[in-house]
Formats: C-alpha cells, structure tokens, sequence
C-alpha cells in the first residue's frame, strides 16, 4: 500500500496513474473493461481510456474481442529480466538447481530488496511439497517462513521491531507466529541451532530451514539459502538438513564471490 505522506513532490502523475490501471488489469484474470478499470482506479473513462491505449501500445495490456483487456506478454518480459537480475551470476542459479536436484527439495534464495525480505530465486525439488507462492519477488510473510526469519535474524532488536510493525504479522496458518516476543525466542533458537527453521508456520505440514550465505555490513547484500520439505521429514533429518543446507550455502557463496 502506498503511503501518501511518502509522495515525491515531482511525481509524474500520468506514470502513477497507467501502474495502477496495470496493477488493476493483472488482479483480474478475466480482464476489466475500459470502464470497469476506471470505477477501480477512481479515474475518469476518457482519462483510463488514454492510459489504456498507451498500454496496449507498449504491449503491457491486451485488448481481446469482447473488449476486456489482460496483461500483455511484456510484463512476463520484465519479470523474467527481473528473476535474472535478482538470481544474480548465472552459476548461482546452477548450484541451486544441482542443489534441489541432489537433495530433492526445493531450494530458494532470499534477500533485502529495497528494505523489505524477499525471494530471489529458487529451484524445485521433486520431494517437497509445491509451495505457488514462493516464487522470485515474494516479499510476504517474512515472520514465517525460515528464509524471512534468517534475514530477520540478522537485523538489530530495533530494526526487527520496526520491520514487523511495518509489515505485520499475518496468521498464514495456526501454527504462525504473531507476537513480537514469540519471534525474538524463536530466532534465539535458531541462532543457537545454527539454523532458523519453521514447522507448518507458513503452509500446514511443510517444513522450512534456512541458513545465511553471505553476511554483509549492507543489508541489501545479505543472502540467504532456504529449503522446503515435508514436516514430518524435517523432525527426523533437521542435521542432516543443516549440513547439506551450509555446504550448499559455501558453494553459493564461491559463486557470487567469483562474479565480484
């Protein structure tokens, strides 16, 4: 959500205006008519009408036949222009799908991205359960998930205080946790185990661990590795987790390192 004290005094407001109706056209799969889009927007149709048009143009939306428009092929472009830039050297990603494809869990990077925890990459493993949200730009539930939690674990009490208030504590399942001081126990517990882990906290009967890859005085260039697997799984393999989990982490490291 934006926030309008946060506003720039040069926003170009056209340029706001065509994100939100793109952002209203890509939460309706079966697509917005012209006025639709603009009852969404709070715009006027000639307004939206303009702003589509430019759109189309620019192949960021499609008009179909019954005069719906959908997301056009040009913002799968930029997602994939984006999940090659937050991946990173193109050996990263090779060790993290030799990673999953010799351990057979799906594994996923996370870092900072603009302040916020966020997935950077990931690669799946045949035996973990098919987890759709956890794909290169999730940025939800950091609280959650061992990728977020070992970000978090890297930040100052203050810092994590005010990045929970900020973000909040969504219950994504009964077993998640939503207390400040919940958390704060639970991340001494990973740091004392050499790995943050969750069990059923994001998704019920999936496990998650996770371990830290490159620590950084920056935060934006903190790493992380996660994997994901069955719960059950977990409680009789967390070492065995753990050590497959670091030595993948080193072999990342190398390759971000040799990219530098």
């Amino acid at each position: 959500m934006r926030d309008p004290l946060a506003e720039p005094s040069d926003l170009i407001r056209s340029v706001s205006r065509a994100l939100r109706v793109l952002e209203a056209v890509g939460r309706a799969p079966k697509g917005l008519t012209v006025k639709q889009i603009a009852r969404r927007c709070e715009l006027t149709v000639a307004t939206t009408y303009h702003l589509v048009r430019t759109l189309a143009y620019e192949g960021y939306v499609i008009r179909r036949e019954d005069g719906t428009y959908i997301v056009g092929l040009e913002v799968a472009d930029r997602y994939r222009e984006l999940v090659t830039a937050f991946r990173g050297p193109a050996t990263v990603g090779e060790v993290l799908r030799r990673t999953a494809l010799d351990s057979g869990y799906s594994h996923y990077l996370g870092r900072f991205v603009g302040g916020q925890v966020a997935i950077t990459a990931g690669a799946e493993g045949a035996r973990s359960p098919y987890l759709e949200d956890l794909v290169p730009g999730f940025d939800e539930g950091a609280h959650a998930t061992a990728l977020g939690k070992a970000l978090l674990a890297t930040l100052s009490v203050d810092q994590r205080f005010r990045y929970l208030r900020e973000y909040g504590m969504r219950p994504f399942t009964p077993n998640t946790l939503v207390a400040v001081d919940a958390i704060e126990a639970d991340l001494a517990a990973g740091d004392r185990r050499g790995m943050q882990l969750e069990m059923g906290q994001f998704r019920q009967g999936v496990a998650c661990a996770a371990v830290l890859v490159t620590p950084d005085k920056d935060m934006e260039r903190r790493v992380v590795l996660a994997c994901a697997l069955p719960a059950a799984e977990m409680m009789t393999s967390a070492r065995v987790v753990r050590t497959r989990l670091l030595a993948a982490a080193r072999s990342i490291a190398d390759a971000i390192n040799s990219d530098t």
